[in-house]
């Protein structure tokens, strides 16, 4: 239960009227903020509402076109990344931000290292490093002389989090830092934020998570097309109305499982064995969509790389229509007709410097581009074709990518496999950080293409999105399938038993 700020002593951070434009795009509307100390502000909207461009406004990578900061009660010039700096603004970005050629406690001690003699002080480095996650419970990236490319999504998070928790800062933004937490992951930062805001820290959340919003935060603030829509305390607002403020309209269920209309078997895996994955089978059919339900850390992510040859497989058969097929990469798994969309959209789906257009004719580049001229007009076509069926959010096909919404990035990275419909399309945390709009689009979508014919292979810590989006749930842990459930009929109860062993209630 959250416990209100004092908010009648002065706010410490004003955003006062903001209003930041690119171009002929206004981002951001007069936009007004506030947080004081010792207060959870949470900052809610659909992808594109504004929240990112504010939060960067406050980070110094944007300077506003109109509006004032004001920190305990003085304007300040917030004219770049080291004036927020000085400030005490510490920002966790979604997409992340570490050196993963460097182990965690470089990471956390980055531009602060200790130093003797003109030399680092690694040993010091690496105790100051292990003190602090285990005074902020991150017990998962204890093993600070770890090198970061080795840790998954979920613990590079904990990273960020401990590097920017390290200093004691004022001001703490967080943009989605639970998108890909476990339940006690979670939990464990939950406790960490408390104890922050009872030592005074102002900390603006930004989640697309309303439960845990509704559980954390002491006042929210709402915006949407870059205005604000209203400020209110968490006890004065429920969850369906913050979804009508953030869309403008009632979403009252944002899932759109398809009907059972299973057809003959379109994947069959037998015995799949890697240092990772221990024998696991299962069968998929087409029209059908079967979830693997799994802890951050079960192993969910190694075997959908196994499936899609990005890991090599030890032993075990995969069979494709029928058809037994040696994949031992993604091309192998290309050309038979299985596509993964990976969980690190930016890091690994998309191609961030390039723009739209290019994302989306980049798999199919043989066939506009077969030899010495490229045929535009067949690659304008396959664009076309994908934003439409798609409904993609773009003002221009040849915009850059990174101007786009997630939700919307995340259209690109599964339309752009429709123009050659695949039989197994492979889902590994299609929503993370998205929000409650793009979502009920994204699951319509798909809901669509099931309904086709294709399988589905639904990967997500969400437990709630897994059971609702799926005909069967696959529970797994520590790389095996230990059951698979009919979804219809299954509890949330029953799942969190098996992956964890003990009763929910």
């Amino acid at each position: 239960m959250s416990v209100a700020p004092d908010t009648v002593s002065a706010p410490m951070l004003v955003l006062e009227e903001i209003t930041k434009r690119f171009g002929g795009v206004t981002a951001l509307d007069r936009v007004s903020f506030d947080l004081h100390p010792g207060e959870i502000h949470a900052l809610l909207g659909e992808n594109g509402a504004g929240k990112s461009t504010l939060i960067k406004v406050l980070g110094g990578i944007h300077q506003a076109d109109e509006g004032a900061i004001l920190f305990e009660g003085m304007p300040v010039d917030v004219n770049g990344v080291a004036a927020a700096d000085r400030l005490g603004v510490r920002i966790i970005h979604q997409e992340l931000s570490l050196a993963p050629n460097m182990t965690v406690a470089e990471n956390i001690f980055l531009g602060r290292e200790p130093h003797a003699f003109g030399f680092v002080r690694h040993g010091a480095m690496a105790e100051a490093a292990r003190d602090l996650v285990e005074r902020l419970g991150l017990h998962e990236i204890r093993d600070v002389r770890k090198s970061v490319s080795s840790l998954s999504v979920a613990h590079r998070q904990l990273v960020e989090i401990a590097r920017a928790l390290a200093t004691r800062a004022p001001i703490l933004v967080l943009d989605e830092p639970t998108s890909a937490l476990s339940d006690a992951e979670t939990a464990a930062l939950f406790t960490t934020l408390r104890r922050l805001r009872a030592q005074g820290v102002g900390i603006i959340y930004i989640s697309h998570r309303l439960e845990e919003i509704m559980q954390l935060a002491d006042r929210i603030t709402v915006l949407r097309d870059g205005r604000t829509v209203g400020t209110r305390p968490v006890s004065e607002v429920d969850q369906r109305e913050l979804v009508r403020w953030m869309v403008g309209r009632d979403v009252v269920d944002y899932f759109h499982r398809p009907p059972r209309v299973a057809g003959p078997i379109a994947l069959q895996v037998t015995g799949l064995s890697n240092d990772r994955v221990h024998e696991v089978s299962f069968s998929l059919h087409e029209g059908e969509v079967l979830g693997i339900a799994g802890l951050v850390g079960s192993g969910r992510t190694e075997l959908a790389r196994a499936l899609f040859g990005i890991d090599p497989v030890r032993s075990g058969e995969i069979a494709l229509a029928g058809e037994t097929v040696d994949i031992r990469s993604p091309r192998d798994a290309l050309r038979a007709g299985m596509v993964l969309i990976p969980e690190d959209r930016q890091g690994q789906g998309l191609v961030m410097i390039q723009t739209v257009a290019f994302n989306l004719a980049l798999p199919w580049v043989r066939e506009w581009n077969p030899g010495c001229a490229p045929d535009r007009n067949l690659r304008r076509a396959i664009v076309n074709r994908a934003i439409e069926g798609f409904a993609i959010k773009v003002a221009d096909p040849e915009q850059p990518i990174t101007g786009l919404s997630g939700g919307n990035q995340q259209k690109v990275l599964v339309s752009r496999w429709m123009e050659h419909r695949p039989r197994v399309l492979i889902l590994d945390e299609p929503t993370r950080g998205v929000d409650v709009g793009a979502r009920e689009e994204m699951f319509r979508l798909l809901a669509g293409l099931v309904r086709e014919g294709m399988a589905v292979v639904l990967i997500s810590s969400d437990l709630n999105e897994v059971l609702n989006m799926s005909h069967r749930v696959a529970v797994y842990r520590d790389g095996r399938i230990l059951k698979t459930l009919d979804a219809a009929d299954t509890g949330m109860e029953e799942i969190m038993t098996l992956l964890t062993g003990v009763k929910t209630a």
